[in-house]
């Protein structure tokens, strides 16, 4: 790993000395391009996408068997789309910013099994594994009905295997909850900020949970250090797994049905804002691939972060991705948002998408409790911290003249916007937790 040099790099990139100093900053990207031109860089494309959505679907019985809560939408991990009209009102009235334009939710902080959008990639990623497998041993075939998966045969085969990963916390959770319930053997590396009541829920479910006092790049070490000794052990990597990013792309071909069924019209027109919490970058870099797909040149991404882990947007901003960490120019990478507390971005997705993402924003925790406290006032919806890093984003988008400029919005394509903010995770916060988060809200 090269050395930063951190004077250099805040003379080429003076945005560096406001990440430094902690401020809330906002960057709309000069790379990016048309979606046609933006896509080919990604490595994957629709069928990609198909394909997963079609293993998902072959997965559903079996999910339905498994977790009784799906059987509501019939196996399939989906969130709905809610109108949120007081909460925009209340940050109107937050930021003196008007928001023309209808604001919704994204409710992944609700889905099935772990209450976060992890629930989408980790959980497809461990069924894909499995389909492997069992169609390697010559137990299973594409032309089953999967609900067979669901008995002591097939959780005897996969107790042979076990199954590795580190995380701050939400995506153990996915992978953990799914990786036992099948029968593997699963050890969850979960780094210092990750929540005691995540590690145990773990633990009821029968996942072993490793602790670490250091952050979340020690925990994925670990987790591929356990895994090389065993042939048998798979391990889930966050920061590079292409599984994991079709898992989450699924969301853009499923989205668009929403607003079909909805009579939302997405167009030039009718542009569509999607505001997404960035860890270390494969949930919202694999949505945002998949709204790409699914939307193309009327979607506009922006990806938000916590000002003590910025980065993804101190990857994207400076060119180096994956070779510089926030640690590495003096940000301590704590923050109330456990779920996006990650020092060194994905370098696929930062090189993947940084011609797709129109913008990234930061949020500090303290505006991060006050809107979990905002939103549940106004909308009676309760969220984690981290959940809320993107609510702030129309405010960003409507406040910046340059780049609507740039883009060439109109007064009625904005009027006629869709804001639509993705809610990560906060479904399966117990109600203590939750009164914590609340109490922390300095509203005035």
């Amino acid at each position: 790993m090269t050395t930063i040099n951190i004077d250099k790099l805040k003379t080429d990139f003076p945005l560096v000395q406001d990440l430094i100093d902690l401020k809330q900053v906002t960057w709309f990207n000069p790379m990016v391009t048309t979606t046609d031109a933006g896509l080919p860089y990604v490595g994957l494309d629709l069928d990609d996408v198909k394909d997963a959505q079609a293993r998902l679907e072959r997965f559903a019985p079996y999910l339905m068997k498994a977790f009784p809560e799906t059987q509501v939408t019939k196996g399939i991990i989906e969130s709905e789309v809610v109108s949120i009209p007081t909460m925009q009102v209340a940050l109107e009235a937050r930021y003196h910013t008007p928001i023309t334009g209808k604001m919704l939710l994204k409710k992944d902080s609700h889905l099935p099994i772990s209450g976060s959008i992890k629930a989408r990639g980790g959980i497809y990623e461990v069924l894909t594994h499995a389909e492997k497998l069992a169609l390697e041993a010559g137990l299973l075939s594409t032309e089953d009905n999967y609900e067979i998966l669901f008995s002591d045969k097939f959780r005897q085969f996969f107790s042979q295997y076990s199954i590795a990963v580190g995380s701050t916390g939400n995506l153990g959770m996915s992978i953990g909850i799914m990786s036992a319930k099948l029968g593997f053997s699963v050890s969850v590396h979960m780094s210092a900020d990750a929540r005691q009541w995540k590690k145990e829920k773990l633990r009821a479910h029968g996942v072993n949970v490793v602790e670490y006092e250091q952050d979340y790049s020690i925990a994925v070490e670990e987790g591929r250090k356990e895994a090389e000794k065993d042939p048998r052990c798979f391990f889930i990597d966050d920061e590079n797994s292409t599984t994991l990013f079709l898992g989450y792309a699924v969301a853009g071909l499923r989205l668009k049905a929403q607003f079909a069924e909805q009579g939302a019209i997405i167009d030039n027109d009718h542009p569509l804002f999607v505001y997404l919490p960035c860890g270390v970058g494969g949930g919202p870099g694999g949505v945002a691939f998949g709204l790409k797909l699914a939307f193309g040149d009327a979607v506009h991404c922006l990806f938000a972060e916590p000002t003590h882990s910025p980065c993804m947007l101190l990857g994207v901003h400076t060119g180096l991705h994956d070779a510089v960490s926030v640690q590495e120019i003096g940000i301590d990478n704590i923050t109330a948002a456990d779920g996006l507390a990650v020092g060194r971005a994905s370098g696929f997705v930062g090189r993947a998408m940084e011609r797709l993402i129109d913008g990234y924003y930061t949020i500090d925790d303290q505006e991060m409790y006050n809107l979990i406290s905002l939103l549940d006032q106004t909308e009676s919806i309760k969220l984690e911290p981290s959940a809320l890093a993107g609510m702030t984003g129309a405010v960003h988008v409507t406040q910046n003249a340059d780049y609507l400029q740039a883009k060439s919005f109109t007064p009625a394509q904005m009027k006629n916007a869709i804001h639509l903010v993705w809610a990560t995770g906060g479904g399966m916060v117990p109600q203590d937790e939750m009164q914590k988060y609340l109490s922390q809200a300095k509203l005035d």
